[in-house]
This record gives structure tokens, sequence and C-alpha cells, in this order.
């Protein structure tokens, strides 16, 4: 059952930038990639990491600040090593000025790359 959650405003987050957010007990790196929101889990799943400390690279990568490891943000998918094992993603809903996130569905590219 979806409930989706206010993250923030758009205005909140400019393009090419991610932050941290605490929603539902979870912690989430959001990221605004030229106006389209993303969620994922905000710890890096090889080291004990916040992707929200990270640089967004190559347009829709995030770097881990540890290790330098890459996830693909849309789909979550490690990219280079030493991450090996996906993030967790989640979607996101654009409703005017409001960035909503459903913590109990994947983001669609997540989905659709199964």
């Amino acid at each position: 059952m979806s409930h989706p959650i206010l993250l923030l405003k758009r205005g909140d987050l400019e393009p090419g930038k991610v932050r941290k957010c605490e929603v539902g007990g979870q912690a989430l790196a959001v990221y605004n990639l030229n106006g389209t929101f993303y969620a994922t889990q905000d710890g890096c799943t090889h080291a004990t990491a916040s992707l929200s400390e990270g640089d967004i690279v190559d347009d829709d990568c995030i770097a881990c600040p540890v290790h330098d490891g890459t996830f693909h943000i849309p789909t979550g998918q490690p990219m280079s090593f030493p991450c090996e094992h996906p993030i967790r993603t989640f979607k996101v809903i654009d409703e005017g000025d409001d960035v909503l996130v459903d913590l109990d569905q994947e983001s669609d590219e997540a989905a659709d790359a199964v």
C-alpha cells in the first residue's frame, strides 16, 4: 500500500546537488538531477559512509566519499569497484512544488532494470 511522505520542496535542492533527509525513521540521500528528483538509501553498501556526503559524477552516479566507488542513482546499481551490491531506491512523486517519497516502492527505473 502506498503512503507518500513529504521529502522536501523543489526549491530546497538545486540541480546537480544531493542532500540527506530523514524520513520515516530512515536516512535517505535525495538527488536533483536536472530537475528530476531521486531518493536512495543514504548508506553505502560497501563501507559505512553517507552517500549524501559524496559527489554526483557522470551526470547520474553518486561517488561514495570513502572509497570512490559509484552507484547509478536512478537504478541503484553499482557502477565501479569496490561497490558490488546495489543500493535501495525509492519511488519519488512530484506534486507541484512538493517532492514526496514512497518508502514502500522502489524507483520506476530500478523496477524497469530488473
